[in-house]
């Protein structure tokens, strides 16, 4: 449980990253979404070679891991858009919704009963979205599309909490990057059409972050997240990312000054957030310690 853990904070410091490239990249969110999940295939695969860890497995897994990878494709394609509209501090804390949705969406699709402790949690940070999205008219747009980017996060994370179990996570990394590669593919002519954009190559300076982005903060991010997976709940994990927000926010005070535009309401907002993430730090903790308490010996 200690390593997964690890594991889950080294990944949220590599996410903290994936909003910066966000803006550092010129591309719209549609394309950078595409070579994300493109270079990052490439990437996978040429690991599984050379290491020869490549695993065969029947078709109609391939084509199941990689409806996840198209799921996870579609929420990069609206968390980048989130933050085109508006700017990295709003796109992120959006994200933070993931752990709302999740709560209401993991019962439903697992058939399991609700959580109320959950949806408590996960209500304070829905409180924290609210007031933020009081503010500057202009961040509208980007505020929904970081919506519509959370519950793609949250559907994802249910059905990757389902494959971590069953399948290797290199395995599961390099079809869900191949399936993202096909599903966004698809819809890309589509997306063009209501979205132009200039040019269609990266600069070479958009070419070698978009490889930093895939490799470090695709491929090494996601196979920490579902080697932790095996070990702590798809909500803890999702609680736990709400924490990116603050790692990204700094990282944007830093390099593009946004502090200068955000509201008194949105750091009222993101305080709620980080709130709900402690609770349920303690939740966890307690709950660890009651698990203990109940494997000691009863003394008589």
């Amino acid at each position: 449980m200690k390593k997964a853990y690890i594991q889950l904070h080294i990944a949220l410091i590599l996410a903290g990253f994936t909003g910066i490239f966000g803006r550092l990249i010129t591309l719209n969110e549609g394309l950078i979404s595409w070579y994300r999940t493109f270079f990052a295939a490439v990437a996978m695969l040429l690991y599984l070679v050379i290491t020869r860890k490549l695993e065969n497995i029947p078709m109609t897994n391939k084509i199941r891991i990689g409806a996840v990878g198209a799921i996870l494709g579609f929420h990069w394609v609206f968390f980048y858009g989130s933050i085109k509209y508006s700017n990295i501090s709003v796109g992120v804390v959006c994200f933070a919704l993931t752990s709302f949705f999740n709560a209401l969406l993991a019962p439903l699709l697992n058939k399991k009963r609700l959580s109320v402790q959950e949806l408590f949690l996960s209500g304070l940070t829905l409180c924290g979205i609210s007031l933020i999205f009081g503010m500057d008219a202009g961040f509208r747009t980007g505020i929904l599309l970081g919506i519509i980017s959370s519950i793609f996060s949250a559907l994802y994370t249910v059905y990757n909490e389902r494959l971590a179990g069953t399948f290797r996570s290199e395995t599961i990394i390099l079809y869900q990057m191949v399936g993202g590669v096909i599903g966004l593919t698809v819809v890309m002519p589509v997306f063009l059409y209501f979205s132009p954009a200039t040019t269609l190559i990266p600069s070479l300076p958009d070419f070698g972050w978009l490889l930093i982005l895939a490799i470090l903060c695709t491929v090494g991010l996601y196979l920490l997240i579902v080697s932790a997976l095996k070990h702590i709940s798809s909500f803890t994990l999702s609680l736990t990312f709400n924490l990116e927000p603050l790692y990204t926010i700094l990282l944007a005070m830093l390099i593009y000054k946004e502090n200068k535009v955000l509201s008194a309401s949105f750091y009222i907002g993101l305080f709620l957030i980080l709130v709900s993430l402690a609770l349920q730090m303690l939740r966890v903790g307690y709950q660890r310690r009651w698990m203990k308490a109940q494997q000691l010996p009863t003394v008589m």
